[in-house]
């Protein structure tokens, strides 16, 4: 039943992305006046097809759900060439260079729309994000070094607001990446306001494939230790703990966040601890109690309580107008695009891991974790895979669209095009190539997941 939720969650997220992409080029050859013989879904073998419109235009399914493609009338392919003379001037290479790069382009621009799209109808829609509220770091992270402190909230990174948790990391991961200074303006638990500032030389550090947040030091507040849930017979249960009790401390130490409590209980296999608890709701009088909690060992010889706690993040509803929620999904969607062109880059040159290279099996889990997590999560998942598509589809690889406009921007720059045996034997490599990376892109999703 897993499998067949990814599986159905993958051709929902993948399938309409394509569609979209081949319908800007199927859009702009027409209003180019090119004539289209087939649009299809999918490579390979049509297994399903129907012809509609003035052209009688071949909508098809092919076997290959991975991709598709608009045909147009070509003269360079015998199979596409004009039969009718009527039908020359509408051949795609007759026409002019600005008009052939126009509907090369037009697939990936149609995935950026897309995706702006999407962001601003998510950002119009309000999200709900964990706030920016720090949770308490260790003394030796570069975030405590830089003056930031549990219990305070980050309002802005290099001056850009950043109202939600999520957008807190993106333009963390975005400095990671550029190796720039991180400047915080903070908004302390006392209400003042105070500014941090993490240096160059210690963000030039972090590795942009790893946890940056983590590595900073900086990690999501999530509150008092609440008790969620205790396993009958677990020593939580023994304890006397109840859904509902807040664990305020232990052996006399308060703790001032969940953490506190998780990293006691692990220091303490087969020790003895005195819980300070409150049970009862705070506003009504509940009550303080002393229970004993003798943590069980577990494999890995740390403290185990057999408690689970209730969920804490301090939450915020990021919400905007409908020319806010565009400009802002304009953004999101150029910050997205610029940072995965410079991902590439340090891939390119040696800088990231090829491990970053994922494909199909890697989107379709992540479409089915995106997909559990409710509509507006999904979307974001769309909105994100719709970029990601768009710039691929603009590398400069024969084969692809970039590598078409490649060949363009040369014909504008000579003024003549590409001699055919240039681009025939670029072609072939093109293919080579791609072969290797949906290789490379495979064995990366298998690896991780065996």
């Amino acid at each position: 039943m897993n499998f067949l939720y990814t599986a159905v969650a993958f051709l929902l997220a993948l399938g309409p992305l394509i569609i979209f992409h081949e319908l800007g080029h199927y859009w702009v050859a027409r209003a180019c006046g090119v004539k289209v013989l087939r649009f299809s879904l999918g490579m390979g073998k049509v297994v399903w097809s129907r012809r509609f419109g003035p052209d009688q235009t071949e909508w098809a399914v092919s076997a290959l759900p991975l991709g598709g493609y608009v045909q147009m009338l070509d003269s360079r392919d015998p199979e596409t060439a004009p039969k009718d003379p009527k039908d020359a001037q509408r051949d795609f290479m007759r026409q002019n260079v600005w008009k052939r790069i126009a509907i090369v382009a037009a697939g990936p621009t149609a995935n950026f729309l897309l995706a702006i799209v999407l962001f601003a109808a998510l950002f119009v829609h309000g999200t709900e994000e964990p706030a920016t509220k720090l949770r308490p770091m260790a003394q030796n992270t570069p975030a405590h070094a830089a003056g930031l402190r549990g219990g305070d909230s980050i309002v802005a990174v290099n001056g850009e607001p950043v109202a939600s948790w999520g957008d807190l990391r993106w333009e963390v991961l975005g400095l990671a990446i550029d190796k720039g200074e991180a400047r915080f303006d903070v908004r302390a638990a006392n209400g003042s306001s105070y500014a941090a500032t993490i240096p160059q030389s210690v963000i030039a550090r972090t590795d942009p494939e790893g946890d940056v947040m983590a590595t900073l030091g900086l990690d999501v507040w999530i509150g008092m230790p609440v008790v969620g849930k205790t396993v009958d017979g677990g020593a939580g249960a023994r304890a006397g703990l109840r859904p509902g009790d807040v664990v305020l401390g232990a052996d006399g130490k308060p703790f001032v966040h969940a953490a506190e409590f998780v990293q006691a209980v692990r220091a303490a296999p087969g020790r003895t601890m005195q819980l300070q608890v409150r049970r009862g709701s705070e506003t009504t009088g509940g009550e303080t109690i002393i229970l004993p909690l003798t943590p069980e060992r577990d494999p890995k010889g740390q403290g185990i309580a057999a408690v689970q706690l209730a969920p804490a993040l301090e939450r915020v509803t990021v919400q905007s107008g409908p020319l806010e929620a565009v400009q802002k999904g304009a953004r999101r969607t150029w910050e997205m695009t610029t940072l995965t062109f410079k991902m590439i880059g340090k891939i390119v040159t040696g800088q990231a891991s090829l491990k970053n290279i994922t494909g199909p099996i890697a989107i379709a889990d992540y479409a089915g974790q995106t997909a559990r997590l409710g509509l507006a999560t999904f979307l974001s998942f769309i909105a994100v895979v719709s970029v990601s598509l768009g710039v691929m589809n603009l590398l400069p690889i024969p084969v692809l669209d970039g590598g078409h406009l490649l060949y363009y921007s040369l014909e504008v720059l000579t003024g003549r095009p590409l001699p055919e045996r240039i681009t025939a034997f670029a072609q072939r490599a093109g293919v080579a190539l791609l072969f290797m990376l949906m290789a490379l892109a495979i064995f990366n999703d298998l690896s991780q997941r065996l």
